[in-house]
């Protein structure tokens, strides 16, 4: 037990993955056979989305209390609207729908940043109330139609290379590049700085408006390329598609051990918490208990999850 209180002292995130990996032993264990390396597999797919999201997400929550941006399950479903009709199915305009569903995110993140900076609306509330405006805007340009995504798209976002799901390494890779931006960059250290003392960091000369522009941005464009590849991986776009990804967003952060409070995150714990949230809901699933049951006990644990992060930064 002093290993492992060391352990995740140390490295907040360890017991993400170690919950992870005992939530998949225990499902693994009742369901026998070759199913726990299906379920793995399954995992890493589905995590992949979370990563995406969870990695905006816990940059703007690291701005510092009362940052967290609401509207990435709309940006999802916006922007895999737009690049669906963009694309029409044609592997040769693949690029172009992503470019447009960038394009999107990029303009979802000004519009927040401008209802924050200009109108000095909250960010919870500001982000919620875009939410609905962009929401609409899916509404208003789906009505209702799915459409193919095209084949390379769809074979990417699902095919597997001996048992691994390719989007997932790609992801690996992709949530390296975003720890080195956190923690070796200039921008990386400045959201931090941000959301330690948001008046230290302006007199210290860190440009914190700019930087709070940056990270709305990169949630937004972030979820919105999460887009892209769910509409690959679900056959399409739907305009429900963001919905699990509200709570999820968020859980992921705090299970992955990063403070609430801001000022202090990780990108590996993303990923850890992730696969974890994932399995939990399998787990429940396999052991048949009902989805109200399902809910209430995922909602149980991040609450405990989220009281234990916050004891454990005010003992330390």
């Amino acid at each position: 037990m002093k290993v492992l209180d060391t352990l995740t002292r140390n490295r907040p995130w360890s017991w993400s993955f170690l919950a992870a990996f005992l939530t998949w032993a225990v499902t693994a264990a009742y369901i026998s056979g070759s199913g726990g390396l299906a379920l793995a597999s399954t995992a890493l797919s589905f995590a992949t989305f979370f990563v995406m999201v969870g990695i905006g997400q816990m940059f703007v929550i690291t701005l510092g209390p009362g940052n967290v941006d609401l509207s990435i399950p709309s940006t999802i479903t916006l922007s895999a609207v737009v690049a669906m009709m963009v694309m029409g199915g044609d592997n040769a305009m693949i690029l172009p729908g992503f470019l447009a569903a960038v394009v999107v995110g990029a303009l979802v993140g000004l519009f927040n940043y401008g209802l924050i900076r200009v109108l000095s609306i909250p960010p919870i509330i500001a982000t919620m109330s875009s939410s609905f405006l962009v929401q609409s805007s899916a509404i208003a340009l789906g009505r209702g139609v799915k459409i193919k995504p095209p084949s390379a798209l769809e074979w990417v976002s699902t095919a597997k290379i001996a048992g691994l799901p390719v989007l997932s390494l790609g992801v690996v890779l992709f949530a390296l590049g975003m720890a080195v931006l956190l923690n070796r960059t200039v921008y990386g250290r400045s959201v931090t700085a941000f959301g330690q003392n948001v008046r230290a960091a302006w007199l210290a000369g860190v440009p914190v408006e700019q930087i709070r522009y940056l990270t709305y941005t990169l949630s937004a464009v972030l979820a919105a390329v999460c887009g892209v590849f769910l509409a690959g991986f679900s056959g399409g776009s739907s305009l429900n598609m963001g919905e699990e990804y509200l709570l999820a967003s968020i859980a992921v952060v705090v299970i992955g051990g990063s403070s609430i409070a801001g000022g202090n995150s990780n990108v590996p714990g993303i990923y850890g918490s992730a696969l974890f949230l994932f399995l939990l809901v399998a787990m429940l699933n396999t052991f048949g208990a009902a989805a109200g049951v399902r809910l209430i006990l995922t909602g149980l644990i991040i609450v405990g999850v989220v009281t234990f992060a916050g004891g454990r930064k005010e003992s330390r």
